[in-house]
Formats: structure tokens, sequence, C-alpha cells
């Protein structure tokens, strides 16, 4: 049988080890993984037993496998935020075309500085902005290319982040704390600015934004509850954020209920159980009070974005949604666009056309006639990972879909510009001068360290 495109992987959480590496399973004529790297050995030892690879190829971080001498044609990176760049600026000096994971960093002066070492060392750099390579999306993107509702001049979207996805990855999870990882509107909404801008083949010349954590902090926590759900708190029964609850007996989730992936994957890496994971809950960070976490990051946020052709979108993300999706609304000329994108349950989404001229005035698209495959963000996970290794392969040159890292870039510079906004009371931000003041600060003989605030 012939092999695949020889990948090493960095970081093996649910993105790395759960989306990415699985395609060499699934199609190992499409992917070899011949090493890896994370400092959970756990982790490291189920996925070196799946993949069969041997121990000399197995690291306890990215910066211990970098330093080897090249292994593979490219690397997938899917690290924690902060991570990225240091990590992808050692592979690309070691000759890796890189995957790397979303956000490529908070600090926009490192997204200088690996925007000029993929140029110095001619790699590739492809950004996981998987929603571009979904089926539901991808059609969405012809419908508009078409001109079927004309020329696009208002988009209004919402990305619905769900009550318990919020409460597990941005209180009690990896992602709660901005000094640790990033800001909310960069490290989930990132997709999304990317996302529309794409679709509607857009460019952004100015944002503004509002937004602050509202409801998971300390003031808010319910007379006679503790700082673990476990631990004799007397509020469980009228909280719907009690551990137990989300993570044991949730209808789409729970254990109790069938469910034997993510998030509980994340609690338990290896087999769940009832025992490991109520052990979990008593002791580990995914059993603490929402209240009473070291979480930082916002629930909520408004960015209004307008473009470069004087046309507008506005943008809303709340964790205070019964489901995890997407919905958008593009307004044309000629009619209107509306798509659906549910991360439960994608092959149910939706795209409806209403032209104003038309006999027919409302069309709906069949979406399950899109795929045969809706795993992984609708589809998009296996796809992308496709996509990355044709193109390091030679099979493929650069895509709509794949872009260069200049153009994944221009989604950091909106949301970290829209941070820069909230954080000053909604003041309008120029992403010209932002941008520019940041190359000028970069190439100054100090430079400048830390995030755009």
């Amino acid at each position: 049988m012939e092999k695949g495109v020889k990948v090493v992987i960095a970081g093996l959480g649910s993105r790395g080890r759960e989306e990415y590496a699985k395609l060499a399973r699934l199609d190992p004529g499409k992917m070899e993984i011949v090493a890896i790297a994370d400092p959970d050995l756990q982790k490291l030892r189920m996925t070196a037993k799946e993949y069969h690879i041997p121990e000399e190829r197995c690291f306890t971080s990215a910066e211990e496998l970098f330093a080897c001498t090249r292994m593979a044609d490219a690397a997938i990176i899917a690290t924690q935020d902060r991570q990225h760049v240091p990590q992808a600026l050692l592979a690309l000096e070691k000759g890796y075309d890189l995957l790397l994971e979303k956000p490529v960093s908070p600090d926009l002066q490192e997204c200088i500085r690996l925007e000029e070492a993929a140029r110095k060392y001619g790699r590739r750099v492809v950004v996981c902005h998987v929603l571009r390579y979904t089926p539901i999306y991808q059609k969405v993107k012809e419908l508009l290319e078409t001109g079927t509702i004309g020329e696009v001049v208002s988009i209004a979207a919402t990305e619905n982040v769900g009550w318990f996805h919020q409460a597990h990855s941005f209180v009690r999870g990896n992602w709660s704390n901005s000094d640790e990882t990033s800001p909310m509107i960069l490290q989930k909404c990132c997709h999304d600015m990317d996302l529309y801008l794409w679709l509607a083949g857009k460019t952004c010349e100015s944002v503004s934004s509002y937004g602050s954590m509202c409801h998971f902090k300390k003031d808010n926590a319910p007379e006679g509850s503790t700082d673990r759900c476990l631990d004799g708190c007397q509020a469980r029964r009228e909280c719907p954020f009690d551990a137990e609850k989300i993570y044991m007996d949730n209808r789409i989730i729970g254990y109790r209920t069938g469910h034997r992936q993510w998030p509980l994957d994340v609690l338990v890496p290896e087999g769940p159980s009832e025992e490991t994971l109520m052990e979990a809950l008593r002791t580990g960070k995914y059993g603490r009070c929402v209240y009473r976490c070291n979480n930082n990051v916002v629930d909520h946020q408004v960015v209004n974005l307008n473009m470069t052709d004087g046309t507008t979108m506005s943008f809303t993300m709340s964790g205070f949604t019964s489901s995890v999706s997407r919905h958008a609304k593009f307004m044309g000329t000629r009619g209107e666009l509306t798509v659906n994108m549910d991360s439960q349950e994608p092959e149910k989404g939706e795209i409806c056309i209403r032209r104003f001229d038309a006999e027919v005035t409302e069309i709906k698209v069949d979406v399950m006639g899109l795929s045969d495959d809706f795993s992984g963000h609708g589809g998009g996970d296996r796809r992308m990972v496709e996509e990355f290794l044709e193109l390091v392969s030679g099979k493929k040159e650069e895509s709509g879909h794949i872009t260069s890292l200049e153009r994944s870039l221009e989604s950091h510079y909106c949301a970290l510009a829209a941070e820069q906004s909230r954080l000053r009371a909604g003041k309008p931000v120029v992403l010209k001068e932002f941008v520019k003041a940041l190359q000028e600060a970069y190439a100054s003989p100090s430079g400048m360290t830390g995030t755009a605030s």
C-alpha cells in the first residue's frame, strides 16, 4: 500500500489527537504519523500505541521534537495558544511545512515574526480555519459568488457558544484566562472573523466592540455553594452548571446518557467510566464551581465591522445559548441568504435563500446532499487535513480554502482590534492604523512585547 505524507504532531489534545491524527488511521495512504510530542505521558502512550510510533520518537515537548533532525514532510502543531509561534519557528527552521492550530498567537508581534520566518525558509503555514472546509459553508460561498442574492450589503452573524461549552472550555477549562491563553474573541471567534470575510469577499476597515464577563464570577455564586460541586454544595439542585449534571447526566454530552467522547475524554483521556469521571470531578479542575474559577474571559461580546466598501457586519458571541451553533444572514441587493449550522447535529444545518423578484421566493438547499461525512466541524476537519497534505505533496495548489498566512491573519487583526475596542469602552479601531502601528513597533530597534491592547 502506498504510504501517505509523513507527519509529526505536537500537541495531543482534543484537536491534535482526536481530530487531526485520526486520518492516519482512517486512510493511512494519505498520512503517516512518524513522531509525536506532548507533556501528558498518558496521551503520549495512548497515541504511540494506536499509531505504532517507537519510543525514541515520542517526546515530552514540541521543543524536544523540533530539536531533532527533520523526520517528516510536515508538522501539525496543536498545542496551547501561547506556544504556537515559538514552536512553529523551530519547525520552520528545520524545514517543515505547518498545519497550525488557531489562533496563531494573541501577540501580534509574534504573528509578524512568523510571517517573516515562513518567507525566509520558503515554507507553507496553513492555519486551522476549519470552517472554510465544511460542506455547508463551501456551498454558501458558491451561492454568494454566483450572485444568487446580488451584492452583499449587510451580514448579521451569531456564534452560540452553548452554556455547557462555555462552562467547560472558557470557565473551568484550558481557555478560561486570557493572561495564560487568548482573549475569547480571538480564541473562539477568529473562526468567525475569517469565515464571514471569506464568504462575502470583504475586507474590514474598522471595528468597534462591547462585552464583559457578566455572570461567571464570585459575586454571583449562589448561597450555600462551595468551591467544588461535589463538596457538599447546597445549591446543586437549582444550578444548571453543576459538574455532575453536565458531565454525567446531560442529554447531549453526559456519560449516563450514553456519551463517551468530547468533553468526557478531556477529563479522562483513556476509556472514561463512571468511576474515573466522578473521581475527576472530585479532584480535577472540571469539578470546580463555575463562580470560583480563575477565569477572566468574556461570556458575551458584540462586534461591529465596517468594511472597506461601506458594507457592514454585526457579530454576536454568547455563552448563554441552548445550542452550540452558528447562525448568519447575508442581506444582498437581490435577496437574502440564511445559514445555520449546529455543531452537535451538523447534518441538520440549513441554507435558505429568499429572492426579492423570483417566482419562487424561498429556496431551501438540500444540506444532507452536500456530503456523506458531517463529523468534525460539519465535515471540515478531515477535508482540511486532506487538502493540507495534498498541498504538501504537490498534488494541489493553494485554493480559496487554503490561503496564505497573511490572509489568515486578517481575522486575528480583526479580533484583537475588537478586543482593544472592548477594553476602551467601544472606541472604534481602524485596522490599517492598528496593523501599521504594530509593524512600526516591530521594526523599531527596541521592538514591542505583549498583545495589542
